[in-house]
């Protein structure tokens, strides 16, 4: 079947929807949250490592975010172009392996 791309179709969220990989996250956040109520030490290792990310992901956004609206109107084109790209290498990656379209187990 033949996809149709709306102007906000996203290739990021459409790899993060095919059910190969959010069975696969799914497993992947149940063993995290497993290990982490089953580990008092590894738990309070993993708080700090998260709000660490939380930390260093907000002062990237804070020290980008003059850059990112001077070079907003110069990249949107590309960006739409590169992900239009994206969408029909995935649609391409959807009809040759059909085991995307199946969850991990299966």
């Amino acid at each position: 079947p033949i996809r149709t791309h709306h102007a906000q179709e996203n290739v990021l969220q459409r790899v993060l929807q095919l059910p190969v990989v959010s069975s696969t996250c799914q497993t992947l956040q149940r063993k995290y949250s497993s290990t982490k109520e089953s580990h008092p030490l590894m738990a309070s290792v993993c708080e700090v490592y998260e709000r660490g990310v939380q930390g260093a992901g907000a002062l990237a956004m804070w020290g980008m975010e003059p850059v990112v609206r001077r070079l907003e109107p110069q990249c949107e084109s590309a960006v739409a172009v590169a992900n239009n790209l994206a969408c029909r290498g995935l649609d391409h990656l959807e009809e040759k392996i059909p085991a995307l379209q199946y969850p991990v187990d299966k």
